[in-house]
């Protein structure tokens, strides 16, 4: 018995224009334009087709569907992460940069955090940033399956700290929230947890965004702390 087969569009062979017409990198590009600016509602063919003066049904011929043309714009956006050398910079210094890039490609673009995990990553840039992180890996002195460990701690460490965050944006970008009046409703609840409450006082609470700077800063470190450790034992 056999199961069904991954799809993909980096599964098959690119399809050609076969006029003067759009390019597939126009399109994926107008498509990010729309994703960033109206989320994943705000993509549809016929609407990318109108952005792109073209007929939706010209689309098509270089995607079969939706889904096809989010995968191509999520592999496109990991094309902004910077990933140094690890041998000029040191693996750390490395690791600290992709972490901190990956983390703002995700904010940038905030329409990516729902597809981690759902849509398969098998574009070249995509690959290659995972490919680009092994050899970091490898450099600091991992060797075999620890270098993939390695790499999934860290990433998950980003995606655990970064798609909370956007989903908390999305969440309080309404005209009706009222910040002072949230965190006034979290005093109220937290009456009998004054340790808490020294928490919800604290002043970097008036600079929501250096919080959480310091606090992905604060774990990053952390996170590469203890994997410098177990290079050592």
């Amino acid at each position: 018995m056999t199961g069904k087969p991954l799809a993909s569009v980096w599964l098959r062979e690119p399809r050609k224009a076969t006029s003067p017409g759009r390019s597939r990198e126009e399109i994926v590009s107008a498509a990010i334009q729309l994703l960033d600016e109206e989320g994943h509602s705000g993509l549809s063919m016929r609407k990318l087709g109108a952005k792109l003066s073209a007929g939706a049904t010209s689309l098509y011929w270089y995607v079969a569907n939706k889904d096809e043309l989010l995968e191509l714009a999520y592999d496109e956006v990991w094309g902004e992460m910077p990933v140094p050398d690890p041998g000029q910079v040191g693996w750390r210094a490395s690791a600290s940069a992709m972490a901190r890039g990956m983390r703002q490609v995700i904010l940038r673009h905030p329409w990516s955090a729902d597809l981690i995990g759902r849509m398969p990553a098998l574009g070249p840039q995509a690959l290659g940033v995972t490919d680009k992180m092994r050899k970091t890996f490898k450099a600091a002195g991992f060797r075999g399956l620890e270098i993939d460990y390695a790499n999934s701690t860290l990433t998950a460490f980003v995606f655990g700290m970064t798609i909370p965050e956007i989903a908390w944006d999305a969440a309080t970008n309404t005209p009706d929230y009222d910040a002072e009046e949230m965190r006034a409703s979290v005093v109220r609840a937290a009456a009998q947890f004054p340790d808490l409450l020294e928490s919800v006082n604290l002043d970097t609470y008036d600079d929501p965004q250096a919080m959480r700077e310091m606090c992905f800063d604060f774990g990053l470190a952390s996170v590469l702390d203890g994997l410098e450790r177990r290079l050592v034992t």
